[in-house]
């Protein structure tokens, strides 16, 4: 009897391993590096407040997408009407081709690293990627994106390979410099680097996708709990690594990109090592992410046009899918290879990513409250305490997006 429970349980685990892994995406793994070379440890608190929050954020996805066997989209449709649902699809849409375009920049940075020019990496990335949505079945292509994702622990192996100081590690999480705003912007871009709205929109649709249902949701909270342990275990790694290293010897350092952080680190790692170890959880992260960034797409868009979206469905009977799938995959790509500013593009995309994030979630929140029966539905202590977290993570995302302009 336990050995069944053991094996329903293990059936049920993967998306949120999944979009957790895809939440340490490029840009995050940039943003805890700049944060130890910085900082050192004094933004390792976040981190671990993080767990709970993001937690929270993406069990509420998991109870509506269980309960009610509908997308995110969908029920903003059914239950606020069309035109709201258009306005989030739409501005999600733009998010994730941003998304994807860190992705691949990602993809290129650790192309580079061996001498391999981008738009060999990039091409072939795009072409792999579609290789697994069009051959495959969701959970061949869940199992997959696992397997992609895993190589972000060897993160661990660097923070580990870097020796950092237990006393500096508890001095740092004492030491909150909340005044100075140059502190207080990277902890708002750390937050808007864990809460993504794509990522609400993909567990969703994953979820339903998976033909799971209301009597699997303690199985998938522990789904869900695990992947946002393992998430901040890594960004907390690629944190520690860089404080014990660049945050000793070269503080302050600016690393903003791929090659940056890598050749940063290199001198403490040994070059061999530290571009072999650095590239496989680049590569691991910015895959993982843009599987789940173009399906939350092809999910989202037809959730609102309804056209069939589903990846036990082949390819000649729901087109218009894997269409979307793959064309956003392209766009993304070519962007990168055609040598478009990305600084520019970044600033357009964080803005984008502020007016998204209190939809979606608002969205998120509101339909906790309305959508489920009343044994699934928010209420109590519990209910404020997560409309509290979600106004919180709303006028943060709007902060980070907007600073850049004053």
């Amino acid at each position: 009897m336990k050995h069944r429970n053991v094996l329903g349980f293990l059936t049920i685990f993967g998306p949120g391993l999944v979009v957790m892994f895809a939440d340490t995406d490029a840009g995050s793994v940039i943003t805890a590096a700049q944060s130890g070379a910085v900082w050192g440890y004094k933004l390792l608190l976040l981190q671990l407040v993080l767990i709970p929050v993001v937690y929270m954020v993406q069990e509420l996805a998991v109870r509506l997408g269980l309960v009610t066997g509908k997308g995110h989209g969908e029920l903003i449709r059914e239950y606020f009407g069309k035109g709201w649902a258009w306005l989030s699809v739409s501005t999600l849409m733009v998010a994730c081709l941003g998304a994807l375009v860190t992705e691949f920049a990602g993809v290129a940075g650790a192309g580079l690293l061996f001498g391999i020019p981008p738009w060999l990496s990039v091409g072939m990335a795009i072409l792999l990627l579609s290789i697994v949505a069009w051959t495959g079945s969701y959970l061949s292509v869940e199992r997959i994106a696992i397997l992609v994702g895993s190589f972000e622990l060897v993160f661990l192996v660097v923070a580990w390979w870097a020796r950092p100081n237990p006393a500096d590690m508890l001095s740092g999480l004492t030491q909150i410099p909340w005044r100075q705003p140059g502190y207080m912007y990277l902890a708002v871009a750390n937050i808007g680097a864990v809460i993504m709205p794509w990522m609400v929109f993909y567990h969703q649709s994953a979820v339903v996708d998976k033909g799971m249902t209301a009597k699997d949701l303690r199985a998938a909270r522990w789904d869900t709990a695990l992947g946002a342990v393992i998430t901040q275990l890594i960004m907390i790694a690629i944190l520690v690594a860089t404080a014990a290293t660049i945050g000793v010897y070269y503080p302050g350092e600016s690393l903003d990109t791929v090659q940056q952080i890598a050749d940063a680190l290199t001198p403490f790692l040994g070059k061999k090592v530290g571009t072999i170890l650095f590239a496989l959880g680049m590569a691991g992260a910015s895959l993982v992410a843009a599987i789940v960034v173009s399906l939350a797409t092809a999910w989202g868009l037809g959730e609102v046009s309804g056209y069939k979206r589903s990846l036990e469905h082949q390819p000649h009977k729901a087109p218009w899918f894997y269409i979307v799938y793959t064309t956003m995959l392209v766009i993304g790509g070519v962007m990168v290879v055609s040598g478009v500013n990305l600084v520019n593009l970044s600033v357009a995309v964080q803005v984008m990513n502020a007016a998204l994030l209190p939809i979606v979630l608002g969205f998120l929140y509101m339909l906790a409250l309305k959508a489920l029966p009343v044994p699934y539905r928010l209420h109590g202590a519990y209910s404020v305490a997560v409309g509290v977290v979600v106004a919180i993570i709303s006028i943060l995302g709007v902060y980070a997006a907007l600073s850049p302009f004053f």
